[in-house]
C-alpha cells in the first residue's frame, strides 16, 4: 500500500531509500537543511575547482548497480565510472608502493618491496573471499532480535567474525612485513578506528578493494548523490533543499508529524532519519522521550575519529597518483594519539586525493583540485581548533611538500578551504565531529547498533552510518536497502 514518507536528510542513505521507495509508488519527501544534496557525500566548489566533501572513491559498484536496478534505472546512464590502476599509492618513509587490483601486478609489487609474502597475499585473498561470502548475509540482513544469532545464517557466519582478534591481528597471520600489514589494515580508518582495535571481521575492507576495485565517477563521488536525486524526482519524489527538520512531534511513541525550521508542519505515515544519528536523536526528539538513546547515554557511546580537511585549487597539474597515502613513521603511535590519547600528532598520516590527474572536469586545464585529509581526534578531545587550525594546516602542508611529490604546493595555491572537526560538528551537524559516526566495536555492531526500524519510536526508520551495517558508502547503501525492504514488508503496521 503506498505510504507518505518523510526523510530527514539527503545524504546517500536517504537518497537511496527515497529512490527505491519513490520507484515503488510511495509519496516521498526528502527534507535537507543544506542547499545541496549528498550531505558528507556532497559537492564543494571553490571558484573553478570542484571537490567531494567527503568520500572520494567508489568500491563494490555492483551494490550501486543493484540499487539503481531495483529503482528501474541503470546507474551507467547517470555515472561514468573510471577504474583506478593503481588503486592508490602508499608512501612510507623509505618506499612508495602502488597497490593493484590485478593479482599479477600486486604480486610483482610484493616481490619487489616485501619478498617472501607472495603466498600470504594469495592466502589472504582466498580465505577472505570465504569470510566475505559468509558475512555478507549478516551485513545485508536486519538485526532486531537476539535470537537471530542462533539462525543457520548466523551460525555459519560467526566463526568468520575473528572474535577476539583485531584487523591487525588477522593480517599478521598472512604477512611478516610490518609495512605490508599496514597496507592491508589501514582501511580500518574508513571506519574511523585503529587497526589494532577494529574487530578482525573488518579485514574484509582491504579485500573488497582488491577484489572489486576502486572507481572514480567523473565529476566526483558527489555525482552519485546527484544521480540518486535525479531518479527520486523522475519517480515523482520531492527533494526540499534549505528545509531543515527542527523536531519530531511525538505522541507516546508515535511520530505524528515533523516540524520544519521554516515553521511548516509535515504529516507522514513513516519517517526515515538520514541525519547523523546522535545529532538527530539529540536535536529532533524532546528530552524524556528516549531511554536507550537519550543524550546522556549517547555520550557514553564510542565514536569514530574525525578528519582535518584542506581543499586546494592549485595552478599546477601534479603528475602524482590519484590517491596517495602518506604514513607516519611511527604509524601505531599516530593512530593511538588520534583514537586513545586524543591529541594532535606531530607527525600525522595524510591522505591526498589528486583527482585532476584522472578527471579534467574538476579544475581548469593545467590546474589541480587537491583534497588533503588528516585523521584527527573527534571533539571529545576538547582541542581548541580556532587556536590550532593554522598551525596544524601548515604542519600538514609541510609534510606533504617534504615527503611526497607535491613539491612547492604552497606557492601554487589559488583557492583554499579548511574544514576542522569543530566545523564538521557546527556546519555539517555531525555529533562531536565524528565523521565516521558511532564506532564499530562489536558492542556497537549488528543487533547492538541502532536498529534500521528504530526500536524506541514507532513509524521511525534509520538509514546511514549510524545504523546497521555501518559507515562507508557500500554499507550505507545496504542500510537503505534493508530499511526500505523492511518498511515495505511492514506496510506501516506497528
Amino acid at each position: 500500500m503506498p505510504r507518505k514518507i518523510a526523510i530527514a536528510g539527503a545524504g546517500p542513505g536517504g537518497l537511496a531509500a527515497a529512490m527505491m521507495l519513490s520507484s515503488q509508488g510511495h509519496e516521498v519527501h526528502v527534507f535537507e537543511k543544506q542547499p545541496y544534496v549528498g550531505g558528507r557525500n556532497g559537492r564543494l566548489s571553490l571558484g573553478p575547482y570542484t571537490f567531494d566533501i567527503g568520500p572520494t572513491f567508489l568500491s563494490m559498484p555492483h551494490i550501486v548497480e543493484e540499487i539503481f536496478a531495483s529503482s528501474n534505472r541503470n546507474v551507467h546512464d547517470y555515472l561514468d565510472l573510471v577504474e583506478l590502476s593503481p588503486m592508490y599509492e602508499l608512501q612510507f618513509s623509505d618506499t612508495r608502493v602502488p597497490m593493484y587490483r590485478d593479482e599479477r601486478k600486486m604480486i610483482q609489487e610484493i616481490v619487489k618491496h616485501f619478498p617472501g609474502n607472495e603466498q600470504g597475499y594469495l592466502d589472504f585473498m582466498k580465505d577472505t573471499r570465504k569470510k566475505m561470502n559468509a558475512l555478507m548475509p549478516l551485513l545485508q540482513t536486519r538485526h532486531n532480535r537476539l535470537r537471530d544469532y542462533v539462525s543457520l545464517r548466523a551460525v555459519k557466519a560467526l566463526p568468520q567474525l575473528s572474535l577476539g582478534k583485531s584487523v591487525y591481528d588477522v593480517l599478521s597471520k598472512y604477512f611478516s612485513d610490518e609495512k605490508l600489514k599496514i597496507a592491508f589494515s589501514f582501511q580500518a580508518k574508513y571506519l574511523g578506528m585503529s587497526p589494532w582495535e577494529c574487530p578482525g571481521a573488518f579485514s574484509i575492507l582491504s579485500y573488497m578493494e582488491h577484489e572489486y576495485g576502486v572507481f572514480h565517477p567523473v565529476g566526483g563521488v558527489n555525482q552519485l548523490s546527484k544521480a540518486m536525486a535525479e531518479v527520486v524526482e523522475e519517480h515523482g519524489g520531492a527533494i526540499h533543499l534549505n528545509e531543515g527538520v527542527k523536531e519530531f512531534n511525538i505522541d507516546g511513541k508515535n511520530i505524528t508529524s515533523i516540524a520544519l525550521e521554516s515553521g511548516e508542519t509535515v504529516f507522514a505515515d513513516e519517517v526515515i532519519v538520514n541525519a547523523d544519528f546522535a545529532h538527530a536523536m539529540n536535536k529532533f526528539v524532546k528530552d524524556g522521550v528516549l531511554k536507550k538513546y537519550n543524550e546522556s547515554k549517547l555520550d557514553k557511546k564510542k565514536y569514530s575519529c574525525s578528519t582535518f580537511m584542506i581543499y586546494i585549487g592549485a595552478d599546477k597539474l601534479y603528475d602524482m597518483p590519484h590517491h596517495t597515502i602518506l604514513f607516519a613513521e611511527d604509524y601505531k603511535k599516530n593512530v593511538e594519539e588520534m583514537t586513545k590519547d586524543l591529541v594532535l600528532s606531530k607527525e600525522p598520516s595524510i591522505y591526498i586525493h589528486n583527482a585532476s590527474v584522472t578527471d579534467p572536469t574538476l579544475a581548469p586545464e593545467g590546474h589541480s583540485a587537491l583534497y588533503i585529509l588528516a585523521p584527527v581526534p573527534n571533539n571529545y578531545s576538547d582541542i581548541d581548533w580556532e587556536d590550532k587550525q593554522e598551525q596544524f594546516k601548515h604542519l600538514i602542508l609541510n609534510e606533504v611538500e617534504e615527503k611526497t611529490g607535491f613539491h612547492d604546493l604552497k606557492s601554487h595555491i589559488v583557492e583554499e578551504k579548511v574544514l576542522t572537526p569543530k566545523q564538521w560538528e557546527v556546519d555539517h551537524f555531525v555529533h562531536k565531529g565524528a565523521t565516521f559516526s558511532m564506532g564499530h566495536q562489536l558492542s556497537q555492531m549488528m543487533y547492538f547498533r541502532p536498529h534500521n526500524r528504530f526500536e524506541e519510536l514507532n513509524n521511525c526508520w534509520i538509514v546511514g552510518g549510524g545504523t546497521h551495517p555501518g559507515s562507508g558508502l557500500p554499507t550505507i547503501l545496504e542500510s537503505a536497502r534493508i530499511t526500505t525492504n523492511w518498511l515495505n514488508e511492514e506496510e506501516g503496521v506497528q
